[in-house]
């Protein structure tokens, strides 16, 4: 009896073995994984589904790890396994990956392990050396840990992974980068349509105008599609429409935003009246571009004139079009003239002149990550068609109302602006080379122009810098007392005071700001234009302003002596919506060439007939001017030295970089990848609490706990000694 029993306990502990071992094997067959974290770190996020899933071309993964790593590495290729089974659950055929074995075999190293190595060295992929403790002992390891993505001619190395942390932003981004043109444009179900409008009757005005071979335009702009077909998997499509002045010319050039001109009889009746349309339109779907084909000028002595893009324009403009249309445009213009700030550093300032600079290279390195920055020079330019977000950081030049007028008309375009702008520029006293010696420098307002842009959609930039009693704390050297000293221009932007509810705001827990000034909302007008804003951060409550005379140097700034002259100010807004054009019902401004320039323009203007018989200033145009915007972004935030490299990272992994960078990918309608980059934003400080708070926490810590303990056992001491007089009552009886 006892033996039967004993073999059904060993048949029981077989079985349940045999399941244990099945679960197990399955867990390792079959992808399965539940991701508790809070920021779900460890599941893949919606850019990286949506990259995998659009390939539309083979796309393959090679790895090269070395096994059985010791701590912390040995985790790495386990990680990337699961990373990349997960990205081929969302992905399609066109995914692949493989793991090639490099590793050594019972200390030889087998031919296909050896051709493995010159297979990863040939993708430029050599063995790292990692620190290796055994028995005691520290030694150093070779091996293996890169991998290469190759997608049609295009590779992309990952020579060395050390770490988990960022891997996947890592990763699709790479994967986005290579994917983007070649399976965007493979995937489109239908055709992008260039159209081309060119009223035949502009031909007789236009050799007057200085326009010569206005009838070859139709012929150039075919040739161009069919060479951009070559490279665009022959997805674009040429159409030619001639509009007569019988049609509504007036209602076709306000659909398509495109220009139209209209003319009384001129040169004596040789010239009849007319009107028509001129213009570039390019459609996919429901999106709609409008490409200029005619620029106005205005010279001195000379007057109006109006000037074709050039072949080579078209063709960029074109070509960068393509890309917005169908959302992979990588191209950022940045303001590089009117004394933006340099991404490259700056030499020292002569007297007079605002000090030497701490660089922004990092900026530029972070953003070029991602996107291509494009330099644009407002004085000489206009702004391209092809961008999606222009931004200017610290302009300390006039701008003329032309340029303001490209601003605008960029932003009604439903593009994005980042305006960062300093409220002062600091001008340093002769004879002292930016030390703080004598004289304090001076801080003078800054009047670029843009601040009248910015009243008009409905914020303003308040002419003050916020101090913070809750600031960065420099440490003292002991020759000068040793302690911390509060840098009160330097607020420290807690948790509660960031807006966590947006997506690309999330899990960044605290900001360092240097140097800002507060905006302030226009709510009326925000409200009248249907306009959202979004506070992004703000100091805390604090905060006061300095005004007036300023003066930075820490040794002199002293909080209020009362609470109530202290509060939280806002320091960063997103507006969205369709913005109302600040240039709506005054008259139009077009670009002046400045005087040193005429003699340039002149001969040209000459051989081409710019001398006309005609008054030029008769000809009416209309079409060009967006009155109310489609819906675009305005991001504003009034302190330069927040792009600096003395607050931005060089990795990108602090709160401010992933700051600048979010809100970037969101000007420019990549929120998703905002999003997977932000949740592996590892900073979470502790929640700060009350004094009080605090003290009852540790009594309950000290005292509570055993005091609980003991009432507890009490408890349960009563209830025996309970159940046993009840227990002797009833055999009593």
């Amino acid at each position: 009896m006892s033996s039967g029993k004993r073999s059904g306990q060993y048949f029981k502990f077989i079985i349940y073995l045999a399941v244990v071992v099945l679960i197990n094997v399955a867990g390792i067959t079959l992808f399965f994984r539940a991701d508790l974290t809070a920021n779900k770190i460890y599941s893949i996020s919606a850019a990286s589904k949506k990259v995998v899933a659009t390939l539309s071309e083979p796309l393959t993964i090679k790895v090269f790890f070395t096994r059985d790593l010791p701590p912390p590495y040995n985790n790495l290729e386990r990680y990337l396994r699961d990373l990349f089974e997960e990205y081929a659950i969302y992905g399609n055929q066109f995914f692949n990956y493989r793991f090639y074995n490099v590793s050594a075999e019972e200390g030889e190293l087998s031919n296909q392990a050896q051709e493995n190595q010159e297979i990863a060295n040939n993708y430029g992929i050599q063995p790292i050396q990692i620190q290796v403790v055994d028995k005691d002992e520290v030694k150093f390891q070779k091996a293996y840990m890169g991998l290469a993505i190759i997608h049609g001619d295009l590779i992309e190395q990952v020579p060395a992974i050390t770490s988990t942390e960022g891997l996947e932003y890592q990763l699709t981004t790479a994967i986005q980068k290579m994917n983007n043109k070649i399976s965007a444009l493979l995937g489109l179900p239908g055709k992008i349509k260039i159209k081309l409008f060119l009223s035949s009757a502009l031909e007789s005005v236009a050799p007057h105008m200085g326009v010569r071979n206005l009838a070859t335009v139709p012929a150039e702009i075919e040739n161009i599609v069919k060479k951009l077909n070559q490279k665009n998997y022959n997805k674009l499509e040429f159409e030619f429409l001639n509009p007569t002045p019988d049609q509504n010319l007036a209602a076709l050039s306000e659909e398509h935003n495109i220009m139209m001109l209209s003319w009384p009889a001129l040169a004596k009746g040789n010239v009849p009246a007319g009107k028509g349309i001129i213009g570039l339109v390019m459609e996919y779907e429901d999106r709609v571009l409008a490409l200029p084909l005619m620029q106005v000028l205005r010279l001195p002595l000379i007057g109006t004139q109006y000037k074709l893009a050039t072949t080579a324009e078209l063709e960029e403009n074109i070509n960068n079009n393509v890309e917005r249309l169908i959302d992979i445009n990588q191209n950022i213009g940045y303001l590089s003239d009117h004394g933006t700030l340099s991404l490259s550093g700056t030499p020292p300032g002569a007297p007079g002149q605002p000090p030497a600079e701490e660089p922004a290279a990092n900026f530029r390195s972070l953003i070029s990550q991602n996107y291509s920055l494009k330099n644009i020079a407002l004085k000489d330019q206009d702004i391209p068609e092809g961008l999606n977000c222009l931004i200017i950081a610290r302009p300390m030049e006039k701008f003329s109302d032309y340029e303001l007028f490209q601003i605008d008309q960029f932003l009604m375009q439903g593009k994005s602006l980042a305006l960062v702008l300093d409220r002062f520029t600091e001008m340093r006293p002769p004879g002292q080379q930016g030390m703080n010696l004598g004289q304090p420098p001076v801080f003078v307002p800054l009047d670029t122009g843009l601040e009248k842009l910015l009243s008009h959609y409905g914020i303003r930039i308040q002419q003050s810098f916020v101090m913070d009693e809750n600031c960065y704390r420099q440490e003292m050297p002991a020759q000068f007392g040793g302690g911390e000293r509060a840098i009160y221009f330097a607020p420290l932007i807690k948790d509660r005071f960031i807006n966590n509810d947006l997506d690309f705001m999330k899990n960044i827990k605290r900001l360092v700001a240097l140097k800002i000034s507060p905006l302030e909302l226009d709510t009326e007008r925000i409200s009248q234009n249907s306009l959202k804003s979004h506070q992004l951060f703000a100091s805390s409550e604090k905060s006061w302003q300095m005004r007036d005379r300023i003066n930075l140097n820490p040794m002199f700034i002293k909080p209020p002596k009362s609470s109530e002259e202290m509060q939280s100010y806002p320091l960063a807004y997103v507006l969205e919506g369709q913005f109302p054009s600040y240039f709506a019902g005054k008259p139009l401004p077009v670009r002046e060439i400045e005087a040193e320039k005429e003699s340039e323009q002149k001969p040209e203007a000459a051989e081409s007939g710019s001398q006309p018989d005609i008054d030029l200033s008769k000809i009416e145009r209309r079409g060009t001017f967006l009155a109310q915007g489609r819906p675009g972004k305005v991001f504003v935030m009034a302190s330069a030295d927040m792009l600096r490299d003395n607050v931005l990272d060089a990795g990108g992994r602090g709160p401010n970089a992933t700051f600048i960078l979010n809100t970037i990918d969101y000007l420019n309608d990549r929120q998703d990848i905002a999003v997977m980059r932000a949740k592996v934003q590892r900073f979470n400080p502790v929640e700060e609490t009350q004094a009080a708070t605090k003290t009852f926490v540790k009594a309950v810590n000290i005292a509570g706990l055993p005091v609980l303990v003991v009432i507890f056992g009490l408890g349960v001491w009563f209830r025996r000694h309970a159940r046993k007089k009840q227990i002797e009552m009833m055999f009593h009886k």
